[in-house]
């Protein structure tokens, strides 16, 4: 297995604009992405840029970023322009797929989510749950549920499916966490299908994988890292920066 991590980005954000360039401790929030996927080991890292102010950024802290249509639709999009760019032989053969707005996502997680394409021969993608944060996560849409197929060991297990409605019942309800790793034949797959019924229903664009029929796989993290989406969010970063300090 010979993976590479991409981490789609963009000015364009609509709740928060310019958000790969928020300070974050003195930092730029797309190079603590960076540094945190590099740290990961789990192959080279690259940032696919929708604008030249981000590759700039990148590449002034010793990163590698690839210039990508600003105009592109999704991530997954993004991604496979980049990849065309830096690898056109194929010679990677699985894609990790970050988001950009994570500052402080645990390397180990990102790991985790590589070594299970490489322990489950039956996963085409691979992504990330933790538990819940707290029970008003069990009824909010906005948090993205996972139902699995647990292994014995917990730390890992088959999706069955993802939803924002209510889960019921005494058993955890896993917090889907967007990292998605793809075998490179999943990623070309799943790009060239439309959207499914199901994706447009529940607004969820892995369910495309599933209705075609790919295996989605998911590791165990202990919490779900800080996702930057809006102002309050990036506050909630900064103050966390403040407690880890603001390593050059």
């Amino acid at each position: 297995m010979n993976p590479i991590i991409l981490i789609p980005a963009r000015m364009a954000a609509t709740r928060l604009p310019s958000k790969p360039l928020a300070d974050i401790g003195g930092i730029p929030m797309i190079v603590r992405v960076l540094r945190q996927a590099q740290a990961a080991n789990a192959g080279p890292v690259a940032v696919a840029a929708g604008d030249p102010e981000i590759a700039q950024a990148i590449e002034a802290n010793g990163g590698t970023a690839v210039l990508t249509d600003p105009d592109l639709p999704s991530g997954s999009d993004r991604i496979l322009a980049a990849l065309a760019k830096l690898d056109p032989a194929g010679a990677h053969d699985v894609v990790i797929n970050l988001q950009g707005d994570m500052p402080f996502v645990d390397p180990s997680v990102v790991a985790a989510c590589a070594g299970l394409l490489s322990r489950e021969p039956s996963c085409d993608i691979a992504t990330v749950v933790a538990p819940e944060g707290s029970p008003g996560d069990r009824a909010n849409p906005d948090v993205v549920k996972a139902v699995l197929a647990l292994q014995p060991d917990g730390q890992s297990g088959r999706a069955l499916y993802f939803t924002r409605s209510t889960l019921y019942g005494d058993a955890p309800v896993w917090r889907h966490i967007g990292i998605y790793g793809y075998r490179r034949a999943a990623l070309e797959a799943f790009n060239a299908a439309p959207p499914s019924p199901l994706e447009r229903r529940e607004k969820l664009e892995q369910l495309r994988a599933m209705e075609l029929g790919l295996s989605i796989w998911a590791a165990v993290a202990a919490e779900a890292p800080i996702s930057v989406d809006n102002p309050a969010d990036l506050d909630a970063a900064r103050a966390q920066a403040t407690t880890i300090g603001t390593a050059s």
